[in-house]
């Protein structure tokens, strides 16, 4: 039946595809213009902060990143070597409750998170931040890694065992449950609704319509413009791919990213790395750059607190530390010790933000001061690409592949955010409707413009974190217990670790 569902959404994508479309197209993006200018002007508005703007939402999630860092005693720091000890399955009970192992749940949701951004939302941040966007993009990485923890934590302590043994968890189950156990059912009940809602409707927009957008110009970029007019062919292909995968449900997804995503990250930082060494007599300048441009009060978008404002947008923006979505992923895990997964959700943002985004900051600014101007007018993905293809004219196609499977894996995590946002709202009985409309928004991405609609969805996703670090607060001393009982337990023996 599913498949059926799938050939005739493609008759309908031929029929989108053709010339009589772009006037549908224009009015769809007339008609949502105004909303999404108004939804953002809510979601991201700005203060004025010593001549740079703040947006609200990036200082709410900011501010709760700082609170759970400190909160949990700086657990980033304390639970990392334990959090990479689970990863590798040292505590691993193959008899526990759950779908997918350590590595596949944190596999999931860095696939979900590392993305286009990395390679051009970075390129953007250092333009108009500076060098030193990259020092406090930095530390909101670190310092979303104690959020990841929280939301992560609370995922599995409240998720939900579905009859055929999948599992359903996530922001709106522990707003639901968790908020219920303290007294606040209603509040909980409205705040998981508007979640599941917020989500869902991300997952069609940020994280398909424009990874399948991007993915869609970068091949076109690659081939020359060859591929013109030929969106909703790719736009097809994609689709059917995705859709190969997604139909097993997270198993048959984190199969596949447990694959795709040490492949793409590797293959990422090393030609990274090998362009970075290249310019290797420029590394200390563009170091001394990124530290001299987060400290010094001159400078470029307000100076350092400009800097500080881009580089923690970019941060949160990248690895969604407070939005919540990964703890969905996460909670699909094999334990029964919530806590163990929190631990696990560290080496997100560190992956994530420290390393990849890192990484890509150094591409762009050693090449910067060995050849200032280097890009022109370029900027985002096409700013990144012009660093490669300054050392070897061939690095932009390793670029594309690696853009491409960005983009893919994102596509097939956040399959599964919004499925779990969708069958929260509707039951699970639904999960192949919800597959297949997923798939027509993937074949959609290649074929429409975005403008408006993509807007829309961008907002949303962050205005979810609003009730989401609202019940991280609410439900952090749960957390906090879990933790406390859960190290005391590794230190009396009564966790072991297991063979294998």
């Amino acid at each position: 039946m599913a498949y059926r569902h799938l050939i005739a959404c493609s008759v309908l994508f031929a029929a989108l595809a053709s010339p009589a479309f772009a006037g549908i197209d224009d009015t769809i993006n007339s008609i949502t213009a105004p909303i999404a200018a108004l939804v953002g002007q809510i979601v991201f508005f700005k203060i004025p902060v010593f001549g740079a703007q703040l947006p609200l939402v990036v200082l709410w999630l900011v501010v709760g990143a700082v609170f759970f860092t400190f909160y949990m005693g700086f657990v980033s720091l304390r639970g990392f070597k334990h959090a990479i000890e689970l990863v590798r399955g040292d505590y691993s009970n193959p008899n526990d409750a759950g779908e997918v192992s350590h590595f596949q749940a944190l596999a999931t949701a860095v696939s979900g998170t590392v993305g286009i951004g990395n390679i051009g939302g970075v390129a953007v941040a250092v333009t108009v931040g500076g060098p030193g966007a990259t020092f406090w993009m930095i530390l909101a990485g670190f310092l979303g890694m104690s959020t990841k923890f929280v939301e992560c934590t609370l995922g599995v302590k409240y998720r939900q065992q579905n009859p055929d043994g999948s599992v359903s968890g996530g922001p709106m189950y522990f707003m639901r449950d968790g908020l219920a156990a303290q007294g606040r059912a209603g509040l909980g009940r409205f705040m998981g609704t508007f979640y599941a809602i917020g989500i869902f409707v991300g997952a069609l927009g940020i994280g398909n319509m424009f990874q399948s957008n991007q993915a869609y110009v970068q091949l076109n970029t690659v081939a020359g413009g060859a591929l013109d007019g030929f969106g909703w062919l790719v736009g097809l292909i994609l689709a059917g791919v995705v859709f190969a995968v997604i139909i097993g449900g997270i198993k048959s997804i984190a199969a596949v990213t447990e694959k795709v995503v040490p492949f793409m990250a590797v293959l990422y930082c090393v030609f990274a790395i090998i362009v970075i060494l290249m310019n290797g007599a420029y590394i200390p300048a563009a170091i001394g750059n990124i530290f001299s441009g987060a400290l010094t009060p001159e400078g470029v978008a307000g100076g350092a607190l400009g800097a500080l404002i881009i580089g923690f947008q970019r941060a949160v923006f990248s690895n969604e530390a407070g939005i919540g979505s990964a703890s969905i992923a996460h909670s699909a895990v094999r334990t029964n010790e919530p806590v163990t997964e929190g631990y696990v959700s560290l080496l997100e943002p560190f992956i994530d933000t420290i390393v990849i985004c890192t990484i890509t900051a150094l591409v762009i600014g050693t090449t910067q001061v060995a050849a200032p101007g280097f890009a022109g007018d370029a900027t985002g993905v096409a700013m990144t690409s012009a660093a490669f293809e300054r050392q070897i004219s061939w690095f932009p196609y390793v670029l594309a592949i690696a853009a491409l499977l960005f983009a893919f894996s994102t596509m097939i995590s956040w399959s599964y955010y919004g499925l779990k946002g969708w069958t929260y709202l509707f039951g699970e009985s639904t999960q192949t409707l919800y597959k297949v409309i997923f798939c027509a928004f993937v074949a959609l991405g290649c074929m429409v413009q975005l403008g408006p609609i993509l807007d829309i969805s961008d907002a949303l996703v962050f205005l979810i974190c609003v009730p989401n670090i609202l019940a991280l607060y609410f439900l952090a001393p749960v957390v906090k217990r879990e933790m406390n009982s859960y190290l005391d337990r590794i230190k009396s023996g009564e966790i072991k670790k297991y063979s294998h």
